[in-house]
């Protein structure tokens, strides 16, 4: 009995227990933040309206303090979506902000914020970006996770203004609106005070490494190492002071590129140099087999990486389709035809314009689509089939007589295909759809584009994602749609989950937008805004660019853009070929030129790697040109091997217009390839020999010409013209005279900048390293000023010698002269003390020279090191306002 008590007493304290645990876990409806509540870390945070940049009539920026779903102008509008528009919000005190909750009106509203981001900081002048994301068409509130700690992640970040910024509505042409905004942390003064302690410190410490940098430039020796002492703070690494040392303190030339080689060893400059753009190598792919596909435009081409395989099917010859497969081995360099006529082995007919992916899983391929000649676009003709090679089996099947009937797309070209191995997934978007109704000789029929569409392999299932835009059902508040196009761009990340569409174009209209598509939640962005005016309902892409600004940094949409990507190193590569221009398809014309595009998608930018404009009249003059790399084309293949990270690129249309029916088959390597450490050490080594040849030419030029001819050699590549001719122009400085003219321009010593490519001086680069700090050669630079600081012998100085007799003559002279005043004396002897004070204030400003030239040098090189290791990038002077 006694133990039936006890164990109802204990069950009814496990279930009291239980429900407060329940309470505690449960889901504040308010703010939408589940889980246990830390009320030490998560609370709501008191903000006042700090500054704005516009509003609408009545949406007073105000209204976001007050949460009314069902009021429709309790909201802040700005007076328009042209940007910058923005609210500030200022914190009641210092606080670390984890969350901000975002209310909605009760329905769906086109003023919604589609595209947002939020900065953050103690100084409203100086924020860092708390997050980037968008809010849903809907009428739920939604809360996002804000960054709230530092870089390193060592720190929490305190905030005192955030700053919101709406860049995209979901109306193409309504005004950015925010109905509610609620944030959520921490900014109790004990909670926070640690936090505002760190960065107070961290601030202080920046102070003291900006002066310390500043003391060492301006060679106040005695408060620099006052300073260090004091504090106890380093301005740099141990070996970056040792550099400094050796380089501007010593003039240690050979210690200083022995320190650089280690730090280049170590790989401290391996960061420079990935940001610095690739260098590409186009070369003929050697073929070592007797067969090979004949010439042809409008194939397809895909690789399987593990078995070092690509595979060719179809395309155009110029008179007919094709129905061939050809394998390539890569590791063999040969071309083996499996089919002559897949159709006959239960394939595919005869076609071109239609799209292929390899799944690296079942190592099959995928096909579909194709173009049908407006003659035969019967309804018994037109039906989209759907077709896989089995590469192990090295049979056919045919999946699908007709995916519109299974909820796929219509029979289409110029579309593209994407495949996500893992979840078993191929993405098919855009194309134009060929239909019976094309067959009439109407020309006043819009034709019809294709959305997204997705299809499952393991359940042989299709999905319409996406309408076209024009489609019927697009005005359907629940249906979302995008612009399609064709001739664009698509890859699949398989890491982030993403698809990317870029170009296009959509009747006479080119489409110059940058899509991205999360295939797990659906959201569409647009990577490049800032280029469009206006976006589409349901999560459209945003209208063409305006042609009237053509100066972008972008590629410009052509027939057939080519785009690969390598999840790797997130990168996308679009090789761009033959443009269009006034309907002209002419190599003749002057726009004829191929060039390669990188997009980082670290740092969302784009680099043009090379233009190589095509001329074709030299090229049949010479025949050297064709041979360096591909002539511009369109309809030709692009595919990008991971593994041997390089492009293959095969055959095409040259686009001659005295030659339609003229095909290429020419199999192109496309090699881009990062500078390496050799040549950043190389080109270091050629500033510091520079350098240490200037210098040695203003006090022995016999022996500066031989280190000239013997290190300075070194470290130039004679095979490049550029190098070699900069390399001679150093040899003039042996014959310049002290009272040469100042020579203007920029200092060879500059660094290239981040992103291009690593060289040496050019043409205008040949001054003197004393042109970077306004010095010119007048001053001569003594051996004694190099004596004191350690790095050359002793030398007897001309202009001290000079001194030293006139004032043993003057003194005898005064001896001797028993008649001379008092006043001649004196006379001779304040002009000897005012040539003494000119010698001193000659040699001082001599030897600050010969610092300036060596720590502008050691700037230079401490540039292309990680910013943890080094000094401060901003200067003390920075601040100063003038």
């Amino acid at each position: 009995m006694q133990s039936c008590m006890l164990f109802a007493s204990n069950h009814f304290i496990m279930e009291q227990l239980s429900t407060t645990l329940n309470v505690v876990m449960s889901t504040d409806s308010k703010t939408g933040i589940s889980g246990i509540a830390p009320l030490a870390d998560v609370e709501k945070l008191a903000y006042e309206i700090h500054r704005y940049s516009s509003f609408s009539t009545n949406y007073f920026p105000e209204n976001i303090l007050v949460d009314c779903p069902s009021d429709q102008s309790s909201r802040w509008s700005a007076h328009t979506n042209n940007p910058p528009q923005y609210l500030t919000l200022k914190l009641k005190r210092p606080a670390i902000v984890k969350k901000i909750k975002f209310g909605k009106f009760e329905k769906a509203h086109v003023c919604n914020i589609k595209k947002f981001r939020i900065f953050g900081g103690i100084d409203e002048e100086r924020m860092v970006l708390l997050l980037e994301g968008g809010l849903k068409d809907d009428n739920v509130p939604e809360v996002f996770n804000l960054r709230c700690r530092t870089e390193d992640g060592s720190e929490e970040l305190p905030i005192l203004f955030l700053k919101v910024v709406p860049l995209l509505s979901w109306g193409p042409t309504f005004n950015f609106s925010i109905w509610y905004i609620e944030l959520h942390g921490q900014d109790d003064p004990m909670y926070t005070s640690a936090s505002l302690r760190n960065y107070n410190v961290l601030r202080e410490v920046e102070i003291v490494k900006l002066c310390l940098k500043h003391f060492r430039q301006q060679g106040y020796d005695a408060a620099f190492r006052a300073l260090q002492e004091q504090t106890n703070v380093q301005l740099e690494h141990k070996l970056i002071t040792e550099l400094h040392k050796c380089l501007v303190v010593n003039g240690d030339f050979e210690k200083a590129e022995q320190l650089i080689t280690e730090c280049v060893n170590n790989g401290l400059m391996d960061t420079y140099l990935s940001r610095q753009d690739y260098k590409h190598t186009w070369r003929m792919q050697p073929i070592t087999s007797k067969l090979s596909p004949g010439n042809r435009g409008g194939h397809q081409l895909v690789v399987d990486t593990k078995k070092r395989l690509v595979y060719l099917y179809g395309g155009w010859d110029g008179y007919r389709d094709l129905s061939d497969l050809w394998v390539f081995d890569i590791k063999t360099s040969s071309w083996a035809l499996l089919f002559e006529q897949t159709q006959l082995f239960n394939g595919p007919t005869p076609r071109s314009c239609h799209k292929m992916v390899y799944d690296s899983v079942s190592e099959n391929i995928f096909m579909l689509g194709r173009y049908l000649d407006n003659s035969i676009r019967t309804t018994d003709y037109i039906k989209s089939d759907f077709f896989l090679y089995d590469t192990r089996a090295r049979t056919w099947l045919q999946i699908c007589d007709d995916t519109s009937q299974m909820g796929g797309p219509h029979l289409v070209y110029d579309h593209q295909m994407c495949i996500d191995s893992e979840k078993r997934n191929i993405y098919v978007f855009g194309g134009k759809i060929l239909t019976p109704r094309s067959v009439s000789n109407s020309t006043s029929s819009e034709p019809e584009y294709s959305g997204l569409f997705s299809y499952h392999i393991a359940t042989n299932t299709w999905t319409q994602i996406l309408v076209d835009c024009h489609h019927p059902s697009a005005a359907q508040a629940d249906v979302l749609s995008i612009k399609s196009r064709i001739t664009h761009c698509m890859v699949f990340h398989t890491k982030n989950r993403k698809l990317y569409i870029y170009g296009g174009q959509r009747g006479k209209e080119d489409i110059d937008d940058f899509i991205t598509y999360d295939v797990d939640t659906q959201a569409i962005s647009v990577l490049n805004k800032d280029n469009n005016a206006c976006g589409g309902a349901g999560g459209s892409s945003v209208c063409a660019h305006n042609s009237g600004t053509d100066v972008k940094n972008e590629p410009s949409p052509g027939y057939t853009l080519r785009a690969t990507i390598d999840c790797d190193r997130d990168e996308i590569y679009i090789f761009s070929s033959l443009s269009k221009l006034k309907d002209r398809r002419d190599i003749q014309h002057d726009d004829a030129s191929n060039s390669f595009w990188v997009y980082s998608l670290k740092t969302y930018d784009w680099s043009r790697i090379y233009t190589y404009r095509h001329n074709a009249e030299s090229s049949n003059a010479s025949g050297k040109n064709d041979l360096l790399e591909p002539c511009p084309r369109y309809a030709h293949q692009l595919i990008f091997d991971d593994v041997a990270k390089m492009h293959y690129l095969f055959g095409g249309n040259p686009g001659k217009s005295s030659l339609p029916q003229m095909r290429l088959s020419d199999f192109w390597i496309l090699e881009l390839e990062k500078p390496k450490r050799i040549e950043i050490l190389m080109y270091c080594r050629y500033l510091v020999r520079k350098l240490h040849y200037k210098e040695m030419t203003r006090k022995d030029p016999l022996k500066a010409m031989q280190y000239l001819r013997n290190h300075v050699a070194e470290v130039i590549d004679h095979s490049n013209p550029e190098q070699l001719k900069n390399f001679h122009k150093l040899a003039s400085l042996l014959f310049r005279t002290d009272d040469s003219n100042t020579v203007s321009g920029r200092s060879p010593l500059a660094t290239p900048p981040l992103g291009k490519t690593l060289k040496m001086d050019s043409d205008a680069q040949v001054e003197n390293v004393e042109a970077a700090s306004g010095a010119d050669e007048k001053r001569q630079i003594d051996e004694e000023s190099a004596n004191k600081s350690g790095s050359q012998p002793d030398v007897i100085n001309p202009v001290e010698d000079q001194f030293s007799m006139e004032s043993c003559d003057s003194t005898a002279t005064t001896a001797s002269l028993s008649g001379a005043s008092d006043s001649a004396v004196s006379s001779a002897s304040s002009s000897i003390h005012s040539r003494r004070n000119s010698s001193k204030r000659a040699h001082d400003g001599q030897q600050e020279e010969l610092r300036r030239c060596r720590a502008f040098l050691f700037n230079k090189i401490v540039q292309l090191m990680p910013a943890s290791m080094v000094q401060p990038e901003r200067n003390l002077s920075d601040f100063v306002v003038m």
